[in-house]
């Protein structure tokens, strides 16, 4: 239980540390590492036409609630906006502005992958693609902690 706990420890850490180092490294651009998040998610192909924000807190594993604060703040910066889903009036989807969308391609993703050169100085691609296999399985192993531990409500509503 020793090394659970150092690791669990080090994945506390360096979740603060890429809130702080991470946020640093966006801040000029007006982003926290948690807009940088939800404009990496916009920005996949598969949402293109915008997510909801149910799809969307789930897929950032935060809460729906955690999120509309987020999401607030960044439709008043130009960054997304929120509309009625036409495929349900009763969802709110969320797409990234053409504002955004300059924000994240020009100005943010430059900085963002300086940011990881930094971070992952000295690991091989096999180092990063060995770190990404154990932490998908730490996350595979959370999800299914998280849905047995069930309140009633899913991570997001």
């Amino acid at each position: 239980m020793e090394l659970a706990n150092r690791v669990f420890f080090r994945l506390y850490q360096c979740a603060n540390m890429l809130h702080k180092t991470g946020t640093r490294a966006v801040e000029a651009e007006g982003l926290t590492t948690q807009q940088w998040a939800v404009l990496g998610a916009l920005s996949r192909p598969t949402a293109e036409g915008g997510m909801s924000v149910g799809d969307l807190a789930r897929y950032l594993k935060v809460s729906r609630q955690n999120l509309s604060g987020l999401l607030s703040r960044m439709e008043r910066d130009g960054h997304v906006s929120t509309a009625p889903d036409g495929r349900d009036r009763r969802s709110r989807l969320v797409t990234m502005t053409a504002s955004g969308r300059k924000v994240w391609l020009v100005e943010a993703q430059p900085k963002i992958y300086a940011y990881y050169d930094q971070v992952l100085d000295g690991f091989s691609v096999n180092d990063v693609t060995h770190t990404l296999h154990y932490l998908l399985k730490i996350l595979e192993n959370m999800q299914r902690v998280d849905d047995a531990q069930g309140d009633g409500a899913p991570l997001d509503e």
